[in-house]
């Protein structure tokens, strides 16, 4: 048995799928997205056989006792299901109250259904149908279980009066309505799917509202594991919930279309199970655009907001090293169930050979023309345009701001001179030899392999080049060839042009970019054909 879902597309064709009882579906997407109008058009469209769980709305409780009789119950029911097929239902719950009450009856009911069938069995003497129905636990005893597998200390038991009661740790009783947010909505969670009949499917809309998900990840994948019998669609904000549960499906929404006051059609993929990337790719895949650029570094370098504002049509993810560039994008463009997703790299030039860089293209991934993005802050162009914005708020000259801080920055570096040629040196080297690694053709071949390397003339080439540099006063050939990152030449040309320091500078030349077409065309036109690369 299957449950036949359809995604009305922006564009395209709709996404059609069936969920089978025992799978999930996690519909993924940011806040606006339109995925509680997805649940509520997916509720609409099985009604009849779905329950649907809101977790994120009222979670107290009215009583903690069985409030209503089976009559009350039954028509209560029949009033949530009719509301929730109301377009209304997305934003309105007219019975959140009546909800936690269900809840708490079908807790009590499950628990004297299960006695009174064993009491029967034992009252016919029917010892053995006894035990058959005592191996089943009773939902409020499976709860317990639960909550503790969960990370969350209490226990749940139905006292006299049928009132529901909760412990912590072994302590003192008290009412189920005493507990936290986040303890009231774990149990309301768990109490809907395991008192919903089989052949159900669950929407279970933001479980992660009001729990950590060092509970919400395992007290899902539990009852997943204890309802196979039923379907399951999970929407959610958190990216670590489908990657908890690797087999199952997602839909990544990214936007919708609204016309008057209903969502009419979404922007939409289906990832399925089967995706030929590892869990970290799948990480920085899921809540992306349909466009990813990988660029070196960390959340906190300078990389990933510069290259945001220049690229503002991609997700910008950031990679420890070249290497995890490379290998993020090739995973991406590898994998044929990924077809919708379109990944470009971009890498530190570290003294690349121009045969490499053009291979590296061919694979989506472009070199930094200069020799890493220190050297695109501190470029000409952006250099220029900052001393002409600070002439206008302190009245320096700009030909003098910039005939400073080259001064400054060039005695910053001559210090430096034999490291910066060393280092340069030594990156080329690491280039060169890479380039020169045996091929499994050259291997096949047994073919001898000598890599000879003057590294004392290497060296004393660079330092050369850099002196001259030096001498003529040239900044940008010193910034676009060497790593001036290790001198205190940046924090010298910051101060030159009236900064406190780096990280002000830095802070102005992203500003300078938000406000400035014509700086940031420049930039971009640094990066070949990236930009036109994306845009295709």
């Amino acid at each position: 048995m299957s449950f036949a879902l359809s995604v009305p597309l922006s564009a395209g064709e709709p996404i059609s799928f069936n969920v089978a009882l025992g799978e999930v579906v996690f519909v993924l997407g940011a806040n606006g997205t339109g995925k509680s109008s997805l649940l509520q058009r997916f509720y609409t469209a099985h009604h009849g056989r779905a329950r649907r769980v809101s977790a994120h709305r009222q979670t107290w409780f009215p009583s903690n006792a069985m409030t209503m009789s089976a009559n009350d119950k039954k028509n209560t029911e029949n009033h949530i299901s009719n509301s929730d097929t109301n377009p209304q239902s997305r934003w309105m719950d007219s019975y959140s109250a009546e909800r936690a009450s269900v809840a708490i009856y079908d807790l009590i009911d499950a628990e004297n259904v299960r006695a009174r069938g064993i009491a029967d069995a034992v009252d016919a003497n029917n010892i053995d149908l006894a035990r058959q129905l005592a191996k089943h636990d009773a939902p409020i005893k499976v709860i317990n279980e639960l909550l503790k597998l969960s990370n969350i200390p209490i226990e749940i038991r139905v006292r006299e009066s049928e009132q529901v009661m909760a412990s912590r740790n072994g302590g003192p009783e008290y009412s189920i309505a005493e507990l936290s947010d986040g303890e009231r909505n774990a149990l309301l969670i768990a109490a809907n799917v395991l008192t919903s009949k089989p052949e159900t499917i669950l929407f279970i809309d933001e479980p992660e509202r009001h729990l950590h998900r060092s509970i919400i990840s395992p007290l899902l994948t539990n009852l997943f594991s204890r309802r196979d019998d039923c379907a399951f669609v999970v929407s959610t904000h958190d990216v670590m919930l489908p990657l908890d549960n690797p087999g199952a499906r997602t839909l990544l929404v990214r936007g919708c279309t609204y016309q008057n006051s209903q969502v009419t059609n979404w922007d939409a993929d289906l990832v399925t199970t089967d995706t030929e990337i590892d869990e970290q790719l799948k990480q920085d895949v899921l809540g992306s655009r349909r466009k990813l650029l990988f660029v070196e570094g960390t959340e906190q370098s300078l990389d990933k907001p510069l290259y945001s504002l220049l690229f503002p049509q991609v997700s910008v993810i950031a990679k420890t090293s070249c290497r995890d560039v490379e290998h993020s994008v090739s995973s991406i463009r590898d994998a044929q169930n990924l077809h919708w997703l379109h990944a470009f790299g971009i890498v530190d030039n570290d003294r690349r050979t121009p045969m490499n860089i053009a291979e590296l293209k061919e694979k989506g991934v472009y070199a930094v023309p200069v020799y890493a993005v220190e050297s695109i802050y501190y470029h000409d162009e952006v250099l220029r345009r900052l001393a002409a914005r600070q002439q206008t708020l302190t009245g320096a000259d700009v030909t003098q701001s910039l005939n400073q801080a080259s001064f400054t920055a060039i005695t910053a570096i001559r210090p430096h001179i034999q490291r910066l040629s060393e280092r340069v040196v030594e990156a080329s080297i690491r280039q060169d030899l890479m380039s020169k690694l045996p091929k499994r053709a050259d291997i096949a071949h047994a073919e001898v392999l000598t890599v000879t390397i003057d590294i004392p003339a290497m060296v004393a080439a660079e330092v050369k080049r850099l002196t001259e540099a030096c001498e003529a006063a040239d900044l940008t050939a010193v910034i676009a060839r060497y790593p001036v990152r290790e001198t205190p030449a940046l924090d010298r040309i910051a101060t030159s042009l009236g900064f406190q320091g780096r990280s002000q500078y830095e802070s102005a030349v992203r500003k300078l970019l938000m406000d400035d077409d014509e700086a940031l065309s420049a930039l971009q036109n640094l990066f070949s054909t990236l930009k036109a690369d994306i845009d295709a």
